[in-house]
């Protein structure tokens, strides 16, 4: 009877233990828990960046910087990000959508807004918290662009103007690139507006030229309004640029000259004729005296700004149509009547220019090149790169190299609806690590369009509405808050960009 009554406190006992020692494994995992959240909440973010993006004795300072701005950046908020997130084998097109939620994520549900000149630019809101996780299927790993492997490759779309067939209720909403409507209109000019740009390094000075070879500078701020007419071109304005102080203006015309402008008088006070169309200008970055010029005669002349000499001359294979410089001034990018393009090396301190690398193009037709724009910095390529638009309506983005002088690596590439007319895109600003590759550009349905080229499908993701007629001119103001577009009928709409909490 002894045994048997000591058998059950035997078990009782065992069993205890066995909690006891299961109790005190939980605490322990519980305190290694605790030290792995405080050792991941004290990476510094500043050292992380720094080890990151190492300084090499030929490094680009200003590349140096945005990385490790961007690096930082992403340092701070990634840990907290990642501890919420329970990935369950869906990747990072599922992690980057669930990061980009809305905050009240579980209960949205949102109409699509139509899009009207009062209220035009609001982005297409997604239709409920699924959408965002069941995207994943379509947002593939051809899509992860951060991949270095998968970074290489390039793809084309081709799509309309006025494609809206995609499904809406799949896009994200995108705050940061929103607009609440215009801003101010000029509508002086009665013929169509060619070129319009904002002053380099202004929020606030902002200049146009037209088909009857007008030059306009506005004051943008409030109240808005026309501080100078320049007047002096006979035919259409193809192209200016300003200098480093915005002090002068430097302007090529259809009427075979080249016009100097000083800003604070209103006056013309130097005429440089050419023998054939100059269609491209542009300052030189580091030194402002060199002034380069693509005209129909094939030929990139480079003038000294203070003389109005000719100092060196350089002979392409067709007519040159646009032209854009590195940060550095080293390397110039020149497009071709034939769409291709040029690396052409320069000599900051001599202004001699030099031939290096040629990208052909690869299309049937040959279209004119209408614009090249050069960034320092881009999240697809990881480098600088360089947007080009053809007037048949293909856009091409590239990634630069510049330890090999300037080539060209083609990123991905959108093809859109031939154009009449010479209309012109740009790159938008860079605002988020979590967004693709943006751009905008005119068209010849009076509508502004954003295009994601990230998306080898569906890359419309926004139009601005508000012109009668085509949209040929797009320009962002030095504080990307402003963005400026004009039409053939000469009125020039500024747009207000939404500001985000972000």
């Amino acid at each position: 009877m002894d045994a048997q009554a000591d058998e059950p406190q035997s078990v009782e006992q065992s069993q205890k233990r066995e909690k006891v020692a299961k109790n005190i494994q939980e605490a322990h995992e519980e305190e290694e828990r605790r030290k792995n959240v405080e050792k991941n909440e004290e990476v510094d973010p500043e050292l992380f960046s720094c080890l990151l993006q190492p300084i090499v004795a030929d490094s680009d300072i200003d590349y140096i910087g945005i990385r490790r701005l961007l690096l930082y950046r992403k340092a701070q908020s990634g840990v907290h990000r990642r501890l919420e997130w329970r990935c369950n084998g869906k990747g990072y097109a599922a992690y980057r959508n669930f990061i980009n939620r809305p905050r009240n994520w579980e209960s949205l549900l949102l109409q699509s807004q139509s899009s009207t000149p009062n209220q035009s630019g609001r982005w297409i809101a997604s239709p409920g918290p699924l959408s965002l996780l069941l995207e994943v299927d379509s947002l593939n790993s051809s899509r992860d662009l951060r991949g270095s492997s998968q970074a290489r490759n390039s793809f084309s779309s081709s799509t309309s103007d006025n494609d809206h067939r995609f499904d809406r209720s799949r896009r994200k909403t995108e705050p940061a690139y929103s607009f609440v409507g215009m801003h101010c209109i000029f509508d002086q000019c009665k013929v169509a507006v060619t070129v319009l740009k904002f002053g380099h390094m202004s929020s606030d000075l902002l200049a146009y030229g037209a088909a009857d070879g007008s030059l306009t500078v506005c004051a943008v701020s409030d109240p808005p309004s026309v501080t100078k007419l320049l007047i002096g071109h006979s035919k259409d304005v193809t192209d200016f640029d300003f200098t480093a102080n915005n002090q002068y203006i430097a302007s090529t015309s259809l009427d075979k000259s080249v016009r100097v402008w000083d800003l604070s008088k209103g006056v013309c006070i130097r005429v440089i004729y050419g023998v054939s169309l100059q269609w491209c200008i542009r300052f030189h970055p580091v030194n402002n005296n060199f002034l380069s010029v693509g005209n129909a005669n094939k030929e990139i002349n480079v003038y000294n700004f203070s003389t109005g000499r000719l100092i060196h001359k350089h002979v392409l294979e067709d007519e040159v149509t646009a032209l854009d410089h590195d940060h550095t001034g080293q390397l110039l990018f020149c497009g071709d009547a034939k769409g291709c393009i040029y690396t052409v090396g320069m000599n900051s301190r001599t202004g001699a220019l030099s031939r290096l690398h040629r990208n052909r193009n690869g299309s049937k037709r040959k279209s004119p090149v209408t614009v090249l724009q050069y960034r320092t910095f881009s999240l697809l390529a990881r480098g600088p790169v360089l947007l080009t638009c053809t007037q048949d309506g293909s856009l091409a983005f590239f990634s630069v190299a510049l330890e090999v002088k300037g080539y060209l690596t083609l990123r991905c590439s959108l093809k859109l609806t031939p154009r009449v007319h010479r209309i012109r895109a740009s790159f938008c600003p860079l605002l988020s690590l979590e967004k693709g590759e943006y751009i905008v550009a005119g068209s010849e349905d009076s509508n502004v369009y954003f295009y994601d080229l990230t998306r080898p499908r569906h890359t419309c993701v926004n139009k601005l509405q508000g012109h009668s007629s085509s949209v040929i001119g797009i320009t962002w103001n030095h504080g990307e808050n402003l963005l400026a577009s004009s039409d053939s009928g000469g009125t020039v709409i500024v747009w207000k960009r939404a500001k985000t909490s972000s």
